[in-house]
């Protein structure tokens, strides 16, 4: 818990009132690589923040899974558009790794706006966060070649190679395994 303190503590004036009233609403859990975190089709209930860890989100197709985003530690994930709507969930967020989660879930998170100064401040940054992680997700799509997405990746997440399959980066950075493997081979 020390962890998520620290983040907030970096971002935010954390009261110790404030930090007692959320803390007391965070829940820590632990899963396996491979769990699935939200289906296709419910509502996502949890607002978490990464301890450790990369999760995935996509879109099953009939002939291969879309990946369209991954979450590392020390950021926020949730199906949030399902979190803030309260409806079904269009795709899927899996473990990747074994992942440790604080997690709030959405009732919590309304007591939290309405019982602490430090709330809607948490909630805005988690919004924004995860805002703006789209907003540089759909530009780099539009923008940037599947090289440079590649690239970009990296620079960013240098330790993916080793933790997260090829065939999902491939799939995240919108092409085939066979051409992520010739532009692997162009670059090295």
């Amino acid at each position: 818990m020390e962890q998520i303190r620290e983040y907030f503590e970096k971002n935010f004036e954390l009261t110790e009132q404030d930090w007692q009233i959320f803390s007391s609403k965070l829940i820590q859990r632990e899963f396996e690589k491979k769990h699935l975190l939200l289906r296709q089709g419910q509502i996502e209930n949890h607002l978490s923040f990464i301890q450790q860890g990369i999760v995935r989100f996509y879109i099953a197709n009939q002939t291969s899974d879309l990946t369209f985003s991954f979450a590392f530690h020390n950021s926020f994930v949730s199906g949030y558009n399902s979190f803030l709507t309260r409806s079904p969930s269009s795709y899927y967020i899996e473990t990747l790794t074994n992942t440790v989660l604080w997690q709030l879930t959405y009732e919590d998170l309304q007591e939290i706006y309405r019982h602490t100064n430090i709330g809607n401040a948490i909630g805005r940054h988690a919004s924004e966060d995860l805002f703006l992680k789209k907003s540089q997700r759909e530009l780099s799509l539009l923008n940037e070649t599947a090289q440079e997405r590649y690239i970009n990746l990296f620079a960013e997440q240098p330790q993916l190679l080793k933790e997260i399959l090829l065939k999902y980066i491939a799939s995240y950075i919108g092409v085939t395994p066979q051409a992520l493997s010739r532009i692997r081979k162009r670059i090295s």
